[in-house]
Protein backbone atom coordinates (compact mmCIF):
# COMPACT_ATOMS: atom_id res chain seq x y z
CA UNK A 1 0.00 0.00 0.00
CA UNK A 2 1.43 3.68 -0.54
CA UNK A 3 1.93 5.80 1.89
CA UNK A 4 -0.32 8.05 2.84
CA UNK A 5 1.04 11.04 1.35
CA UNK A 6 1.28 9.82 -1.40
CA UNK A 7 -2.01 8.91 -1.96
CA UNK A 8 -3.10 12.51 -0.25
CA UNK A 9 -0.12 14.98 -1.32
CA UNK A 10 -0.10 18.15 0.65
CA UNK A 11 -0.78 21.07 -1.65
CA UNK A 12 1.37 23.77 -2.87
CA UNK A 13 0.86 27.19 -1.94
CA UNK A 14 1.85 29.16 -5.73
CA UNK A 15 4.72 31.48 -5.33
CA UNK A 16 3.90 35.37 -5.72
CA UNK A 17 3.89 36.14 -9.21
CA UNK A 18 7.19 38.68 -9.60
CA UNK A 19 6.08 41.95 -9.39
CA UNK A 20 5.28 43.53 -12.48
CA UNK A 21 7.50 46.85 -13.92
CA UNK A 22 5.60 50.12 -14.92
CA UNK A 23 7.52 51.96 -16.68
CA UNK A 24 6.36 55.94 -16.48
CA UNK A 25 7.22 58.22 -19.18
CA UNK A 26 8.51 61.47 -18.00
CA UNK A 27 11.32 63.70 -17.75
CA UNK A 28 13.69 63.62 -15.25
CA UNK A 29 15.44 67.32 -14.38
CA UNK A 30 18.65 67.51 -12.57
CA UNK A 31 17.53 69.40 -9.62
CA UNK A 32 18.97 73.12 -9.65
CA UNK A 33 21.01 74.84 -6.54
CA UNK A 34 23.95 72.92 -4.64
CA UNK A 35 24.74 72.22 -1.29
CA UNK A 36 26.13 74.95 1.04
CA UNK A 37 29.71 74.75 2.32
CA UNK A 38 28.67 73.64 5.99
CA UNK A 39 31.18 71.04 6.85
CA UNK A 40 29.14 68.10 8.43
CA UNK A 41 31.12 65.73 10.75
CA UNK A 42 29.70 62.04 9.33
CA UNK A 43 30.11 59.68 11.85
CA UNK A 44 28.45 56.35 10.25
CA UNK A 45 31.86 53.84 10.14
CA UNK A 46 31.46 51.49 11.41
CA UNK A 47 27.61 51.29 11.71
CA UNK A 48 27.94 48.09 13.95
CA UNK A 49 30.35 48.93 16.63
CA UNK A 50 31.44 45.73 18.31
CA UNK A 51 35.08 46.64 19.33
CA UNK A 52 35.46 50.03 21.26
CA UNK A 53 37.80 52.64 20.09
CA UNK A 54 37.74 56.01 17.78
CA UNK A 55 35.36 56.29 15.11
CA UNK A 56 35.99 59.58 14.33
CA UNK A 57 38.74 61.96 14.93
CA UNK A 58 39.51 65.24 13.69
CA UNK A 59 42.10 66.12 15.84
CA UNK A 60 45.60 66.79 14.89
CA UNK A 61 47.91 63.20 15.21
CA UNK A 62 50.18 64.84 17.31
CA UNK A 63 50.47 62.95 20.51
CA UNK A 64 48.09 60.56 19.46
CA UNK A 65 49.61 56.52 19.95
CA UNK A 66 47.63 55.90 16.76
CA UNK A 67 48.39 59.06 13.99
CA UNK A 68 46.50 57.94 11.32
CA UNK A 69 43.10 57.32 13.22
CA UNK A 70 43.24 61.39 13.30
CA UNK A 71 42.39 63.72 10.24
CA UNK A 72 43.37 66.31 11.61
CA UNK A 73 40.82 69.16 9.95
CA UNK A 74 39.50 72.10 12.14
CA UNK A 75 35.76 73.06 12.73
CA UNK A 76 34.85 76.82 12.81
CA UNK A 77 31.32 78.74 12.56
CA UNK A 78 28.55 76.69 11.13
CA UNK A 79 29.26 72.86 11.02
CA UNK A 80 26.90 70.00 11.66
CA UNK A 81 27.70 66.96 13.60
CA UNK A 82 25.97 63.24 12.48
CA UNK A 83 26.32 60.46 14.15
CA UNK A 84 25.01 56.57 13.14
CA UNK A 85 25.96 53.58 15.13
CA UNK A 86 24.29 50.33 15.88
CA UNK A 87 25.48 47.92 19.00
CA UNK A 88 25.23 44.34 19.11
CA UNK A 89 25.98 41.85 21.40
CA UNK A 90 28.86 40.13 20.48
CA UNK A 91 27.46 36.75 22.66
CA UNK A 92 24.35 35.90 24.81
CA UNK A 93 26.43 36.71 27.89
CA UNK A 94 28.00 39.82 26.96
CA UNK A 95 25.21 42.61 27.47
CA UNK A 96 27.19 45.56 28.10
CA UNK A 97 26.00 48.91 27.41
CA UNK A 98 28.05 51.04 24.59
CA UNK A 99 28.53 54.40 25.14
CA UNK A 100 28.81 56.90 22.20
CA UNK A 101 30.91 59.68 23.36
CA UNK A 102 31.51 63.23 21.22
CA UNK A 103 33.79 65.64 22.41
CA UNK A 104 35.03 68.73 21.03
CA UNK A 105 38.69 70.52 21.84
CA UNK A 106 39.98 74.24 22.03
CA UNK A 107 43.20 74.74 21.08
CA UNK A 108 43.76 78.31 21.22
CA UNK A 109 44.05 80.42 24.40
CA UNK A 110 41.01 82.25 24.53
CA UNK A 111 37.47 80.27 25.54
CA UNK A 112 35.62 79.49 22.80
CA UNK A 113 31.98 79.22 22.83
CA UNK A 114 29.74 76.60 20.98
CA UNK A 115 26.25 77.47 20.19
CA UNK A 116 23.93 74.35 20.23
CA UNK A 117 21.31 76.01 17.52
CA UNK A 118 19.46 72.43 16.81
CA UNK A 119 20.28 68.71 18.29
CA UNK A 120 18.32 65.85 18.53
CA UNK A 121 19.82 61.99 19.35
CA UNK A 122 17.60 58.81 19.95
CA UNK A 123 17.65 55.36 20.59
CA UNK A 124 15.84 52.64 18.08
CA UNK A 125 14.81 51.07 21.29
CA UNK A 126 12.97 52.28 23.43
CA UNK A 127 12.77 55.85 21.52
CA UNK A 128 11.91 55.22 17.79
CA UNK A 129 10.95 51.40 16.84
CA UNK A 130 10.91 50.08 13.28
CA UNK A 131 6.85 50.32 13.13
CA UNK A 132 4.82 49.42 10.37
CA UNK A 133 3.08 53.15 8.85
CA UNK A 134 1.05 53.85 5.95
CA UNK A 135 2.79 55.32 2.89
CA UNK A 136 1.09 58.60 4.21
CA UNK A 137 -0.19 59.73 7.09
CA UNK A 138 -0.26 63.77 8.14
CA UNK A 139 1.95 64.50 11.12
CA UNK A 140 1.44 67.39 12.45
CA UNK A 141 2.15 67.12 16.10
CA UNK A 142 5.81 65.22 15.19
CA UNK A 143 4.15 62.09 16.63
CA UNK A 144 4.48 59.88 13.80
CA UNK A 145 8.28 58.20 12.89
CA UNK A 146 9.82 54.91 12.38
CA UNK A 147 13.42 54.53 13.92
CA UNK A 148 15.59 56.74 15.33
CA UNK A 149 16.73 58.53 12.45
CA UNK A 150 13.10 59.05 11.11
CA UNK A 151 12.53 61.09 14.59
CA UNK A 152 15.65 63.13 14.41
CA UNK A 153 15.36 64.16 11.10
CA UNK A 154 11.41 65.13 12.59
CA UNK A 155 12.59 67.14 15.07
CA UNK A 156 15.29 69.49 13.32
CA UNK A 157 12.97 69.51 10.57
CA UNK A 158 10.65 71.72 13.01
CA UNK A 159 13.10 73.83 14.47
CA UNK A 160 13.60 71.81 17.60
CA UNK A 161 16.93 71.17 20.51
CA UNK A 162 15.60 67.94 22.27
CA UNK A 163 14.88 68.64 25.54
CA UNK A 164 18.12 68.07 27.90
CA UNK A 165 20.52 69.33 25.51
CA UNK A 166 22.44 72.64 26.56
CA UNK A 167 21.91 76.32 24.57
CA UNK A 168 25.75 76.62 24.39
CA UNK A 169 28.72 75.13 26.05
CA UNK A 170 31.92 77.13 26.64
CA UNK A 171 35.31 75.28 26.30
CA UNK A 172 38.23 76.73 28.12
CA UNK A 173 41.50 77.36 26.29
CA UNK A 174 43.18 74.54 25.70
CA UNK A 175 40.59 71.78 27.11
CA UNK A 176 38.39 69.82 25.99
CA UNK A 177 34.55 69.57 26.92
CA UNK A 178 31.86 66.09 26.13
CA UNK A 179 29.15 67.31 23.92
CA UNK A 180 27.41 63.83 23.97
CA UNK A 181 28.00 61.26 26.28
CA UNK A 182 24.95 58.41 25.74
CA UNK A 183 24.44 54.78 26.41
CA UNK A 184 23.45 51.97 23.36
CA UNK A 185 22.10 49.51 25.42
CA UNK A 186 21.01 45.86 24.34
CA UNK A 187 20.26 44.00 27.61
CA UNK A 188 16.64 42.85 27.83
CA UNK A 189 16.19 43.32 24.02
CA UNK A 190 15.15 40.23 21.83
CA UNK A 191 17.62 40.20 19.72
CA UNK A 192 19.99 42.52 21.36
CA UNK A 193 20.46 44.75 19.10
CA UNK A 194 20.10 48.47 19.37
CA UNK A 195 20.81 51.82 17.46
CA UNK A 196 21.31 55.35 17.82
CA UNK A 197 21.50 58.26 15.39
CA UNK A 198 22.10 61.72 16.21
CA UNK A 199 22.51 65.13 14.48
CA UNK A 200 23.67 68.76 15.97
CA UNK A 201 23.55 71.64 14.42
CA UNK A 202 26.64 73.89 15.81
CA UNK A 203 28.06 77.50 15.88
CA UNK A 204 31.75 77.94 17.26
CA UNK A 205 33.13 81.06 17.62
CA UNK A 206 36.65 79.69 17.22
CA UNK A 207 38.66 76.67 15.85
CA UNK A 208 37.65 73.45 17.42
CA UNK A 209 38.90 69.93 16.63
CA UNK A 210 35.76 67.16 17.32
CA UNK A 211 36.20 63.57 17.92
CA UNK A 212 33.45 60.40 18.46
CA UNK A 213 34.46 57.72 20.11
CA UNK A 214 32.75 54.18 21.79
CA UNK A 215 33.14 52.75 24.89
CA UNK A 216 31.76 50.09 26.57
CA UNK A 217 30.61 51.53 29.65
CA UNK A 218 33.11 51.31 32.53
CA UNK A 219 31.69 49.52 36.19
CA UNK A 220 31.87 51.00 39.49
CA UNK A 221 32.92 49.28 42.41
CA UNK A 222 29.46 47.78 42.86
CA UNK A 223 29.43 45.90 39.23
CA UNK A 224 27.10 48.49 38.31
CA UNK A 225 27.53 50.80 34.57
CA UNK A 226 28.27 54.20 34.91
CA UNK A 227 29.08 56.61 32.13
CA UNK A 228 32.70 57.33 30.75
CA UNK A 229 34.32 60.58 32.27
CA UNK A 230 36.20 63.02 30.24
CA UNK A 231 39.54 61.77 31.11
CA UNK A 232 38.28 58.15 30.10
CA UNK A 233 36.67 59.26 26.44
CA UNK A 234 40.12 61.64 26.41
CA UNK A 235 42.42 58.45 27.52
CA UNK A 236 40.36 55.93 24.59
CA UNK A 237 41.14 59.47 22.15
CA UNK A 238 44.98 59.57 22.91
CA UNK A 239 45.74 55.70 23.12
CA UNK A 240 43.09 54.05 21.15
CA UNK A 241 42.67 52.91 17.56
CA UNK A 242 39.78 52.84 15.49
CA UNK A 243 37.09 51.15 16.18
CA UNK A 244 35.84 47.91 14.32
CA UNK A 245 34.95 46.03 13.25
CA UNK A 246 35.77 48.02 10.06
CA UNK A 247 32.82 47.98 7.08
CA UNK A 248 33.47 46.96 3.50
CA UNK A 249 35.66 49.08 1.53
CA UNK A 250 34.00 51.45 -0.91
CA UNK A 251 34.65 50.89 -4.49
CA UNK A 252 36.60 53.00 -6.57
CA UNK A 253 34.78 55.86 -8.17
CA UNK A 254 36.71 55.56 -11.40
CA UNK A 255 35.45 51.74 -11.50
CA UNK A 256 32.28 51.83 -13.64
CA UNK A 257 31.70 47.86 -13.94
CA UNK A 258 30.59 45.03 -11.89
CA UNK A 259 29.10 45.50 -8.62
CA UNK A 260 29.59 48.84 -6.52
CA UNK A 261 29.82 49.15 -2.89
CA UNK A 262 29.36 52.89 -1.69
CA UNK A 263 30.42 51.75 1.65
CA UNK A 264 29.92 53.75 5.15
CA UNK A 265 30.92 57.45 5.76
CA UNK A 266 33.75 58.25 8.16
CA UNK A 267 34.38 62.06 7.54
CA UNK A 268 34.00 65.65 7.20
CA UNK A 269 31.51 66.24 4.53
CA UNK A 270 30.92 69.52 2.44
CA UNK A 271 27.13 70.39 2.63
CA UNK A 272 24.46 70.99 5.35
CA UNK A 273 21.72 72.01 3.31
CA UNK A 274 20.49 71.74 -0.62
CA UNK A 275 18.72 74.93 -1.55
CA UNK A 276 16.99 75.65 -4.83
CA UNK A 277 14.08 77.59 -6.87
CA UNK A 278 13.05 75.08 -9.06
CA UNK A 279 12.14 77.31 -12.73
CA UNK A 280 12.00 76.85 -15.99
CA UNK A 281 14.93 78.64 -17.35
CA UNK A 282 17.12 80.74 -15.31
CA UNK A 283 15.87 84.08 -16.68
CA UNK A 284 12.48 83.30 -15.63
CA UNK A 285 10.71 83.23 -11.80
CA UNK A 286 8.32 80.61 -12.58
CA UNK A 287 7.63 77.03 -13.08
CA UNK A 288 5.12 75.89 -16.06
CA UNK A 289 3.12 73.27 -14.47
CA UNK A 290 3.13 70.08 -17.07
CA UNK A 291 1.09 69.66 -20.21
CA UNK A 292 -2.45 67.72 -19.30
CA UNK A 293 -1.29 64.27 -18.70
CA UNK A 294 1.89 64.70 -18.46
CA UNK A 295 4.68 65.13 -15.64
CA UNK A 296 8.32 66.09 -15.09
CA UNK A 297 10.66 64.79 -12.05
CA UNK A 298 13.71 66.46 -10.53
CA UNK A 299 15.91 63.90 -8.56
CA UNK A 300 16.56 63.65 -4.70
CA UNK A 301 19.89 62.44 -3.53
CA UNK A 302 21.08 61.50 -6.85
CA UNK A 303 24.78 59.18 -6.74
CA UNK A 304 27.58 57.40 -8.64
CA UNK A 305 25.10 54.73 -10.56
CA UNK A 306 22.12 56.04 -9.36
CA UNK A 307 21.48 59.29 -11.17
CA UNK A 308 18.41 59.01 -13.35
CA UNK A 309 19.87 59.94 -16.14
CA UNK A 310 20.15 63.46 -14.77
CA UNK A 311 24.30 63.42 -14.89
CA UNK A 312 24.04 65.01 -11.58
CA UNK A 313 25.68 63.00 -8.34
CA UNK A 314 24.27 65.62 -5.53
CA UNK A 315 26.13 63.15 -3.12
CA UNK A 316 28.56 65.43 -0.59
CA UNK A 317 32.23 65.40 -1.14
CA UNK A 318 34.07 64.30 1.84
CA UNK A 319 37.07 67.20 2.75
CA UNK A 320 38.87 64.28 5.07
CA UNK A 321 38.00 60.60 5.14
CA UNK A 322 39.49 57.55 6.69
CA UNK A 323 40.80 55.02 3.63
CA UNK A 324 38.89 52.23 3.83
CA UNK A 325 35.47 54.45 4.30
CA UNK A 326 33.22 55.64 1.46
CA UNK A 327 34.50 58.36 -1.13
CA UNK A 328 30.98 60.25 -0.80
CA UNK A 329 28.19 60.78 2.04
CA UNK A 330 26.26 59.04 -0.40
CA UNK A 331 22.38 59.25 0.45
CA UNK A 332 23.04 62.81 2.06
CA UNK A 333 21.98 61.81 5.68
CA UNK A 334 20.86 64.82 7.26
CA UNK A 335 20.94 67.17 4.64
CA UNK A 336 18.37 69.46 4.13
CA UNK A 337 16.53 69.81 1.24
CA UNK A 338 14.61 73.16 0.72
CA UNK A 339 12.75 73.39 -2.62
CA UNK A 340 10.90 76.19 -3.79
CA UNK A 341 8.44 75.73 -6.54
CA UNK A 342 6.76 78.81 -8.19
CA UNK A 343 4.75 77.00 -9.76
CA UNK A 344 2.73 78.99 -12.87
CA UNK A 345 -0.50 77.51 -15.07
CA UNK A 346 0.21 78.55 -18.67
CA UNK A 347 -2.21 76.33 -20.46
CA UNK A 348 -4.83 78.49 -20.57
CA UNK A 349 -7.30 75.95 -19.03
CA UNK A 350 -8.43 75.21 -15.40
CA UNK A 351 -5.98 71.86 -14.30
CA UNK A 352 -5.91 69.83 -11.41
CA UNK A 353 -1.84 69.68 -10.38
CA UNK A 354 -0.38 66.82 -7.92
CA UNK A 355 3.02 66.60 -6.35
CA UNK A 356 4.66 63.78 -5.16
CA UNK A 357 7.82 62.30 -3.79
CA UNK A 358 8.74 58.58 -5.55
CA UNK A 359 11.25 56.18 -5.20
CA UNK A 360 11.50 54.32 -8.97
CA UNK A 361 13.86 51.85 -9.64
CA UNK A 362 18.05 53.39 -9.76
CA UNK A 363 19.29 53.64 -12.74
CA UNK A 364 21.87 55.40 -13.68
CA UNK A 365 20.96 56.12 -17.58
CA UNK A 366 17.25 55.60 -18.31
CA UNK A 367 16.82 52.66 -20.58
CA UNK A 368 12.99 52.79 -21.14
CA UNK A 369 12.76 56.92 -22.10
CA UNK A 370 10.78 56.86 -17.79
CA UNK A 371 11.26 55.98 -14.71
CA UNK A 372 10.74 52.15 -13.80
CA UNK A 373 8.37 51.37 -10.84
CA UNK A 374 7.22 48.25 -9.61
CA UNK A 375 3.79 46.68 -8.90
CA UNK A 376 3.28 45.89 -6.64
CA UNK A 377 6.64 47.31 -4.75
CA UNK A 378 9.22 45.40 -3.26
CA UNK A 379 9.51 44.68 0.01
CA UNK A 380 12.24 47.00 1.45
CA UNK A 381 11.72 50.24 2.68
CA UNK A 382 13.85 52.77 1.23
CA UNK A 383 12.89 55.74 2.35
CA UNK A 384 10.49 56.78 5.46
CA UNK A 385 10.88 60.30 6.61
CA UNK A 386 8.52 63.08 7.20
CA UNK A 387 7.95 66.10 4.56
CA UNK A 388 7.50 70.12 5.37
CA UNK A 389 4.79 71.61 2.76
CA UNK A 390 3.66 75.07 3.05
CA UNK A 391 1.82 76.80 0.32
CA UNK A 392 -1.49 78.63 -0.71
CA UNK A 393 -4.45 76.27 -0.64
CA UNK A 394 -7.61 76.46 -2.92
CA UNK A 395 -8.91 79.15 -0.77
CA UNK A 396 -6.29 81.08 -0.86
CA UNK A 397 -5.20 80.08 2.65
CA UNK A 398 -1.58 79.74 3.64
CA UNK A 399 -0.96 76.01 4.89
CA UNK A 400 1.78 74.57 6.73
CA UNK A 401 1.50 70.72 6.62
CA UNK A 402 3.79 67.91 7.82
CA UNK A 403 3.48 64.57 6.23
CA UNK A 404 4.84 61.45 6.64
CA UNK A 405 5.97 58.78 3.77
CA UNK A 406 7.03 55.19 3.74
CA UNK A 407 8.25 53.80 0.51
CA UNK A 408 9.35 50.78 -0.33
CA UNK A 409 11.20 50.25 -3.68
CA UNK A 410 9.44 50.86 -6.97
CA UNK A 411 6.98 52.99 -5.26
CA UNK A 412 5.27 55.51 -7.07
CA UNK A 413 4.42 57.12 -4.25
CA UNK A 414 0.46 58.89 -3.57
CA UNK A 415 0.14 62.68 -3.94
CA UNK A 416 1.35 64.58 -1.06
CA UNK A 417 -0.52 67.70 -2.48
CA UNK A 418 -3.37 68.47 -5.34
CA UNK A 419 -3.73 71.50 -6.49
CA UNK A 420 -6.75 73.26 -8.63
CA UNK A 421 -4.98 75.83 -10.56
CA UNK A 422 -6.69 78.52 -12.57
CA UNK A 423 -5.38 79.44 -16.27
CA UNK A 424 -3.31 81.76 -15.62
CA UNK A 425 -3.02 80.70 -12.01
CA UNK A 426 0.48 81.47 -9.50
CA UNK A 427 0.96 79.08 -6.48
CA UNK A 428 4.33 79.19 -4.39
CA UNK A 429 5.21 75.74 -3.09
CA UNK A 430 8.03 75.05 -0.54
CA UNK A 431 9.27 71.09 0.37
CA UNK A 432 11.75 70.82 2.86
CA UNK A 433 13.18 67.85 4.23
CA UNK A 434 15.90 65.78 5.71
CA UNK A 435 16.96 63.16 4.33
CA UNK A 436 16.42 60.39 6.84
CA UNK A 437 19.14 58.07 7.58
CA UNK A 438 18.13 54.04 6.83
CA UNK A 439 16.85 55.18 3.68
CA UNK A 440 18.32 54.28 0.18
CA UNK A 441 18.57 57.14 -2.09
CA UNK A 442 17.36 58.03 -5.25
CA UNK A 443 14.22 59.54 -5.10
CA UNK A 444 12.36 61.98 -7.29
CA UNK A 445 10.25 65.43 -6.97
CA UNK A 446 7.25 64.67 -9.33
CA UNK A 447 4.87 67.37 -10.57
CA UNK A 448 2.29 66.16 -12.76
CA UNK A 449 -1.07 67.46 -14.20
CA UNK A 450 -3.88 64.95 -14.59
CA UNK A 451 -5.53 64.40 -17.66
CA UNK A 452 -8.93 66.78 -18.05
CA UNK A 453 -10.48 64.13 -19.98
CA UNK A 454 -10.39 61.48 -17.17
Amino acid sequence: MLPFLQIFPVAQIPPSPPPQEVVQPQEVRPLPGSLDTVPVFNSNSPELVQTEGILLSTFPPTGKRISTAHLNFPLQGRFDIFAHHVAKATSPEDLRTLYLGVILHNPSNQPVKVDVLQAASYLSQPDAPFIELPPLIENLLGTVFAGPGDRVMNDLLRGQRQAGWPAFVVIPPKQSQILLNLPIPVQGLEPPINGRSTLMQLRSSGVVYAASLAMYAPLNPDGTERSPTLAEWQQLLDSGDLAGPRDRPPTPPEQTTGSVVYGRVAGVAQGSQWQAQLVDRSDVSYLSIPQPGQAFSYGLSTLNGGRLGTEQVQSAPLLVRYPDTAYRAHGNYGIQYSLSLPLYNNTGQPQTVTLSIQTPVKEDQLQQRGLRFLNPPASQVFFRGTVRLRYNDDRNLPQTRYVHLVQKRGQPGEPLLILQMRAGDRRLVLVDFLYPPDSTPPQVLTLKTLDSTN
